[in-house]
């Protein structure tokens, strides 16, 4: 049966923090580049689409910033661009100070759901492209991250990570897509952009202590519960595995690093576990 329950809150940003017990700043790389690395594993993509470090607070302008998927021309065809999270951290780190703040951002593929007149004339097996409702949603961070600058106010034709969008909207033989509603939508599975940020001690007034070593913005919690939609049992299967792949990574990402406290949280505040058990009809 499906899974219904009409909206009653608004999309929040979700976060993940880690810290390290004594962690020293010369550390902090290697802890960056076994985050990075454990994506690929837990439906990520392999490379760094991009780097920028902020100096002192996030109020300044960044004193590096390197966009690796710009760099068609230095890889060979059919090699998706980005760089090796090594090669990504140790050109940022090069700046290494106690006020410096490390940002990453890379690819990482979820089931979501498209809504609009648009998405009736999109290919059912189509290569994701920049200007795509997941990527567009992570370029533009929520909460916390809306007073930054962000790294472009779009992507250029060749600068999204390089992925197959899946489909899973079967239709019924002899449907008229013209007779269909203003609302339709489909469940298309696509990269999204990730933050990982790595903070110095001294960095905003020691913003670590209250949002760990390493944080990673996963932008927008709507695919782990698309509560403003009544979920049918595909749209339910497809928020399950969003939901087990962001529970897989979570504790890939803490062992990789040797993490020893983790916390996944919202701007709101509000909890992801209680809202997804009253999502899915499983609370009061």
């Amino acid at each position: 049966m499906a899974a219904r329950l009409k909206s009653i809150q608004m999309a929040d940003t979700l976060y993940l923090s880690l810290w390290y017990p004594n962690l020293r700043l010369e550390a902090l790389p290697d802890k960056l580049v076994a985050v990075l690395g454990a994506f690929a594993a837990h439906g990520g993509e392999a490379k760094v689409y991009s780097a920028t470090v902020w100096p002192v607070s996030w109020n300044e302008t960044p004193v590096f910033e390197r966009i690796y998927g710009r760099l068609i021309g230095s890889f060979e065809p059919g090699e998706v661009p980005g760089a090796e999270p090594r090669l990504a951290v140790e050109e940022a780190t090069e700046l290494l100070h106690e006020d410096y703040a490390y940002e990453f951002q890379i690819g990482w593929n979820l089931w979501e759901l498209e809504t609009g007149p648009e998405v009736r004339n999109l290919p059912r097996k189509a290569t994701t492209g920049p200007h795509s409702t997941s990527i567009a949603s992570a370029i533009s961070a929520q909460g916390r991250l809306s007073t930054r600058p962000t790294l472009r106010d779009g992507l250029a034709q060749d600068d999204s990570p390089k992925a197959d969008t899946q489909d899973d909207n079967p239709r019924t033989d002899g449907q008229d897509d013209s007779k269909q509603g203003k609302l339709d939508a489909r469940w298309a599975r696509g990269p999204r952009l990730v933050r990982v940020t790595g903070y110095g001690p001294l960095f905003d007034e020691g913003t670590y202590e209250q949002d760990g070593h390493i944080r990673i913005d996963f932008g927008s919690d709507a695919p782990f519960l698309e509560e403003d939609v009544d979920l049918s049992e595909v749209g339910a299967r497809h928020v399950a595995e969003n939901v087990r792949q962001l529970v897989e990574l979570t504790a890939g990402v803490e062992k990789a690093s040797g993490a020893t406290a983790r916390l996944l949280w919202s701007e709101l505040g509000e909890s992801l576990a209680q809202r997804l058990a009253a999502r899915l009809g499983m609370g009061n």
